[in-house]
């Protein structure tokens, strides 16, 4: 039967911690005599994620188990989000609207969306997530700033990282249990077992980023 990726997480167990990176590509140069810097922002930005699951019998662990075996290492994708972020600060967490890409042609660090109550302070607070596009497309950005929806219900956010590419106008953008689109780290996947039969798994992800075409 042929797998077709992307793969949800199991649900069988929780997550029992997590170290998120938002990774950027920054060249530095200095001077060995003065130790006067250069710097410069490339364009590559990327969250990363260090995972490790709770210890489990191997009834779970074997959920788990073929999760990642499927996945060939590098080779397949999964979703993930934050799983203590799922639900926004900001005033989205009790009344959503329809949130929706305001404009096409987007690039950068911003998103213009509408389709949200009028006049709400704080729609979404700054550390809050959204999404853009679903299973293979999603993409996962971070919010950097308390957003205030206008009298027409329009709101400009500041996000990581940078749009992927530009949504189309009035895409539909999640804000509640937002995902994007990661890989393992890793060619392998390795499990411990101890004497009393606890299965110990940890594993690293990074986002997903395909060349466009």
């Amino acid at each position: 039967m042929a797998i077709s990726y992307p793969l949800t997480l199991p649900t069988v167990t929780g997550i029992q911690s997590v170290n998120f990176i938002a990774r950027n590509s920054v060249g530095t140069t200095a001077s060995p005599f003065t130790y006067q810097q250069q710097v410069f922002k490339n364009q590559g930005q990327r969250f990363e994620a260090d995972v490790t699951l709770p210890p489990m019998k191997r009834a779970d662990a074997e959920v788990w188990n073929t999760f990642f075996i499927k996945l060939y290492g590098s080779f397949g994708t999964f979703l993930l989000g934050d799983p203590n972020a799922a639900t926004p600060r900001g005033t989205a967490s009790s009344s959503p609207g329809t949130p929706l890409v305001n404009g096409a042609s987007q690039t950068g660090d911003t998103l213009n969306i509408d389709g949200v109550p009028a006049s709400q302070t704080g729609y979404l607070k700054a550390g809050d997530y959204i999404q853009l596009g679903s299973a293979a497309t999603a993409r996962i950005y971070k919010v950097l700033d308390d957003a205030d929806s206008n009298a027409s219900g329009e709101v400009s956010l500041t996000i990581y990282p940078d749009l992927r590419s530009s949504p189309s106008d009035d895409a539909i953008v999640i804000v509640t249990s937002a995902v994007g689109l990661f890989r393992l780290t890793t060619p392998t996947h390795n499990w411990s077992i101890s004497s009393d039969g606890i299965y110990s798994m940890t594993f690293g992800a990074a986002e997903a980023i395909w060349v466009e075409i």
